[in-house]
């Protein structure tokens, strides 16, 4: 994969070695590979290692084919991404609920496949969403970018809120702590496993009371899989229309992931997307209206 970034520095003044090696971490075999060819340019100019870049000064990376080896998938159908947010370097867009985030297998189409036919180029997973889930999930646009987003998810610099509908009244503010682990018997699920479990935290703040349910915000703060599922669920309130973890049923599961926010890597800006969903949208309109009360 031969590709060429180019950007106005935003970083503090640092020299080319640091910059390349914290602030963007390019692997030290690809920093190799940069230095020797004199692939990195400032200004326009081929620099030495130790050169000072500034604020604002523009940086050129240019990678080859050993840099970052070509993957191929298979694309899907451009006209069905939703974008929220598209640059040279990462893509937000709209999961609908239904569709799975990536594939289990090379040659099943998912997001990912079509997000790829919509950029013209592999495209690579940040986060993923539960197949039945909607909302706004983030993409890498290459593999330069990946590890920086990666790093942002594993510093908690990732903001996600969801928005879900939820068995009962739940209470005004609520943090979930419980330990996640798998189920014995259904590999499908999770539960909550204070012994073996992988640590969780999730913010629950409800919104509004609605027929015996009501619709909360939650903010992860890790991401365990089925990570609101299963916190809600063990605590009396399980998501309308889970078909996991309740009895209570609806057209789709009532979970969609409603905004997300972070700083953008490149460029230090500050990107927040929100996304509507109009089957999140019917399914609460019919309950409020009493529709699937009970």
């Amino acid at each position: 994969m031969a590709f060429t970034v180019t950007f106005p520095s935003p970083y503090p003044d640092t020299t080319v070695k640091d910059l390349l090696e914290q602030h963007l971490l390019i692997p030290r075999k690809i920093r190799h590979f940069l230095r020797i060819k004199k692939h990195v340019l400032v200004n326009g100019r081929a620099i030495n290692w130790q050169s000072l870049v500034q604020t604002g000064d523009v940086l050129e990376l240019t990678f080859d084919e050993e840099d970052y080896p070509e993957k191929t998938i298979p694309w899907g159908q451009a006209d069905i991404v939703e974008v929220l947010y598209e640059d040279d370097h990462i893509i937000v867009v709209n999961k609908p609920e239904g569709l799975k985030t990536h594939g289990n297998e090379p040659t099943e189409i998912a997001l990912l496949n079509h997000i790829s036919a919509h950029c013209q180029q592999t495209c690579y997973v940040v986060h993923r969403l539960d197949m039945e889930t909607s909302g706004a999930v983030l993409f890498a646009k290459n593999p330069f970018i990946l590890p920086i987003l990666n790093r942002l998810l594993e510093d908690k610099a990732i903001h996600r809120d969801y928005w879900a509908l939820a068995e009962g009244d739940t209470e005004k503010e609520k943090i979930y702590r419980d330990k996640i682990g798998r189920h014995r018997q259904d590999r499908r699920k999770r539960v909550v496993d204070p012994k073996n479990g992988q640590p969780a935290l999730t913010l629950v703040r409800c919104l509004k009371s609605l027929n015996g349910a009501s619709l909360v915000n939650c903010q992860l703060k890790t991401g365990r899989t089925h990570q609101i599922r299963v916190h809600l669920s063990n605590h009396g309130h399980a998501i309308i229309g889970d078909p996991l973890y309740s009895k209570r049923p609806a057209s789709r599961l009532m979970l969609h992931a409603h905004s997300l926010s972070f700083v953008h890597p490149l460029t230090l800006e500050k990107i927040t997307v929100v996304a509507a969903s109009k089957t999140f949208e019917q399914v609460l309109a019919k309950w409020k209206s009493s529709s699937y009360k009970k």
